[in-house]
């Protein structure tokens, strides 16, 4: 695919600033390329670990993965969040082999959480306002099965949540097309490349122009309205009264400088 065009937004960029971003995401592309296959594929969290004792796990597609992540790093309660791949037949797969589509594996991300301080109810509720629930194309400038959006279910109470979630968007009219994100049994996560993994905190202004040239905050906005976009799903912790009855990660030194399709 080819780098995102970065759309003029309500203030008005002009023709000269929009090259000029085009340019970046581009340069970003071609670095990608060169140093992409130097990046090792992160461990899987593992529950085992004593660090995780109490925790619980949950894994969201939701397009590209560096926004997946950075989204559900931002809640009160998640301890981690992995960017990886799942759904396919690929045993360990790269991302070269994931974007160029055949694996049959999505980009998704693992979600580590404390169940005393975040409900699965909560971070499927929080999911669907980070995603776009009626395409089944992809998500926002990403095309392809690989972008599409599914939640992986764990056991069949998670799944027996996200469907009842599923269901209260589609009858809450907010959108006029159908509901078509996959609720699927989970298999097997593979970790993505050190490189994905906090691709924003690493490369804040390359990821910022990605996402800002995907549309993706753009329809958020559209659709939910600025302060709803934003907002955080209400928590055990943070619930008012009436409601209620580490993997190490590689240096910047080490980082490709982009990648092609997120």
């Amino acid at each position: 695919m080819p780098p995102p065009v970065v759309m003029a937004g309500e203030g008005g960029l002009n023709m000269k600033m929009v090259l000029l971003l085009s340019f970046v995401v581009f340069a970003g592309v071609v670095f990608t390329i060169l140093g992409a296959s130097h990046g090792r594929q992160e461990k899987a969290p593992s529950l085992a670990d004593a660090k995780y004792a109490g925790m619980a796990r949950a894994t969201f597609a939701g397009g590209c993965f560096w926004c997946t992540e950075a989204d559900f790093e931002k809640l009160d309660g998640v301890v981690e969040v992995i960017s990886g791949y799942t759904g396919g037949h690929v045993a360990n797969p790269t991302y070269e082999e994931v974007s160029a589509g055949g694996t049959g594996h999505l980009e998704a991300v693992e979600v580590v959480y404390d169940p005393r301080k975040i409900t699965y109810r909560d971070l499927v509720d929080y999911f669907w306002k980070h995603i776009d629930p009626t395409d089944a194309g992809g998500q926002f400038i990403d095309r392809g099965t690989q972008y599409g959006s599914a939640i992986f279910y764990h056991d069949q109470e998670q799944k027996k949540i996200a469907e009842e979630s599923k269901k209260d968007l589609a009858a809450s009219g907010r959108f006029h097309k159908p509901i078509v994100t996959a609720i699927l049994p989970f298999t097997k996560f593979y970790p993505a490349e050190s490189y994905h993994q906090d691709y924003y905190k690493k490369n804040p202004i390359r990821y910022d122009l990605y996402r800002f040239g995907s549309g993706r905050d753009q329809f958020l906005k559209r659709e939910w309205g600025k302060r709803k976009t934003a907002e955080k799903p209400e928590t055990p912790a943070t619930r008012p009264a009436a409601h209620s009855g580490n993997d190490s990660r590689p240096s910047d030194e080490a980082l490709p400088a982009g990648r092609e399709n997120p």
